[in-house]
């Protein structure tokens, strides 16, 4: 698993006494080491990239076109290698991490396909003395900070909507995930991206982000992580008003009205809660049942989370990896007394599990009755394996419940009654809906929130425009209707 950092086509290796040891998410075992680049690595990023950037700007928009499917494909043939990659650095299945290639590689073909369209436009025009028209420029350098839970697809999304748009990027993958992102990098090299277009480096986020921030060629930062770090990018952008997509903390609430199929809830609610052992900002964190059918939905759920196997992602059959840090695990046990000591009923789960020769970091699937809106796990994002189920006595007050927050990124609705959940999803207040699934992830619709989930969106034309800025040009004493 390569190690080094990519600043202007050049590969940095990790330097004696200036890098970071990346580790194995289930065992603790130091996989590789990466450099610790500095504030002097940040700038030298965005000198490459502010280098590269005419010439990619200026490439024919089928050449760029032809590169991003070029990664994409590049992306499917190595999914195996770089799905080993994903799974030793977060920890997640296997089948887990496969999925999360292939989910990459989408988004590389999503921006190909909107590429064809960023051309000059003519404005229908009112008087004869005059053409006017608007044409698409990409925004310029860009910046990308991810996480990682999805440290591969988390930087495809922001680095192929950037390189269609014309953008060069300098990106900074998390502390803990870095081998994705350097892979991801190799490969946009290996299809013939062009020296500095992208620049992947590894160190400490506040350094190098500041650095960034403060100089003004930097004209976008798109970050997903958590809502107290977005405030401080806000803040830290305000000087050179630099452009924001801020993918933030999520709470989502999922409503399962008294019609619903109990079966399909409970399947999708394990699919959707403990995916990445939890760790998503769109999994379901809130459970809010009918009164009618709570009793039944509870007793299911909990059947179906005893099920699942807890161990190594290359487990075969493993559906629940370990938690990524000693924090995340005292972050859900913390959830989990504090909704027994406000009356909440562990119905399974709530502690950790051993697992042979690996760290103390798994955590069993949980399920816990009773849950109320004083409850920790009901005001904060949980980021783990807990299901708390809350019942309501009828649909607005269910609807109340759930929005009784001002996280606002995903929202999942249960019902039989197609009227039913067209009505929930007008009135959840978020900016992804899913009805009867949780499967809601596609890298060719609008992916981001509202209120403290942040703003922007990633994905299909949504996510490409983010990189645009559109010029309007009116030319007078013409008789051209459309531009030169």
């Amino acid at each position: 698993m390569r190690g080094a950092n990519l600043i202007g086509g050049q590969w940095i290796e990790p330097a004696d006494g200036a890098c970071l040891c990346v580790h194995d998410a289930a065992t603790g075992e130091i996989i590789t080491r990466v450099p610790a680049i500095g504030s002097a690595g940040a700038k030298a990023a965005v000198e490459a990239a502010v280098h590269a950037l005419p010439s990619w700007a200026e490439t024919r928009l089928a050449d760029r076109a032809d590169l991003l499917r070029r990664c994409a494909h590049r992306l499917r043939e190595q999914r195996t290698r770089l799905a080993d990659i994903i799974t030793a650095e977060v920890g997640k299945p296997l089948a887990e991490s496969l999925g999360e290639v292939d989910y990459s590689a989408d988004y590389f073909d999503s921006a190909a396909d909107e590429t064809p369209r960023l051309t000059t436009q003519a404005l229908p025009n009112r008087r004869h003395d005059r053409a006017q028209w608007v044409q698409p420029e990409p925004i310029g350098v860009v910046a990308a900070v991810t996480p990682w839970n999805f440290p591969l697809a988390m930087l495809a999304r922001k680095t192929a909507p950037a390189l269609a748009a014309g953008c060069t990027q300098v990106a900074k993958p998390a502390e803990e995930t870095p081998l994705s992102a350097i892979a991801l990098a190799e490969i946009l090299m290996e299809v013939g991206l062009t020296k500095g277009v992208i620049n992947v480096i590894t160190g400490a986020p506040e350094a190098i982000v500041n650095a960034w921030l403060e100089d003004g060629r930097v004209r976008k930062l798109s970050f997903t992580g958590s809502t107290e770090v977005g405030r401080l990018l806000m803040r830290g952008a305000a000087s050179n008003v630099v452009r924001l997509s801020l993918e933030l903390g999520g709470h989502a609430p999922f409503l399962v009205f008294a019609d619903a199929d109990i079966g399909v809830s409970v399947d999708a609610a394990i699919l959707g809660k403990f995916r990445v052992a939890g760790q998503t900002c769109i999994c379901p964190n809130r459970f809010i049942v009918h009164a009618s059918v709570a009793d039944e939905f509870a007793q299911r759920l909990t059947v179906a989370a005893q099920a699942l196997p807890v161990g190594v992602g290359r487990t075969p059959g493993v559906r629940l990896g370990p938690l990524i840090s000693d924090e995340a695990v005292a972050r859900v046990q913390a959830q989990v007394d504090d909704a027994v000591a406000h009356g909440g009923r562990v119905l399974t789960g709530g502690r950790t599990v051993h697992v042979p020769d690996c760290v103390d970091r798994f955590f069993a699937p949980t399920v816990i009755a009773g849950a109320t809106p004083s409850m920790r796990c009901f005001q904060e994002e949980t980021f783990g394996p807990l299901a708390p189920i809350a019942s309501a006595e009828d649909d607005e007050a269910m609807i109340r419940l759930a929005n009784a927050t001002p996280f606002g990124l995903a929202g999942y609705a249960f019902s039989a009654d197609a009227s039913r959940v067209a009505w929930a999803a007008k009135r959840l207040q978020c900016g992804i809906v899913g009805c009867n699934t949780t499967t809601v992830s596609d890298a060719y619709a609008p992916f981001g929130g509202r209120g403290w989930s942040g703003f922007g969106r990633e994905g299909g034309r949504w996510g490409v425009d983010e990189y645009i800025s559109w010029k309007y040009v009116c030319e007078a004493h013409s008789d051209r209707t459309t531009p030169r």
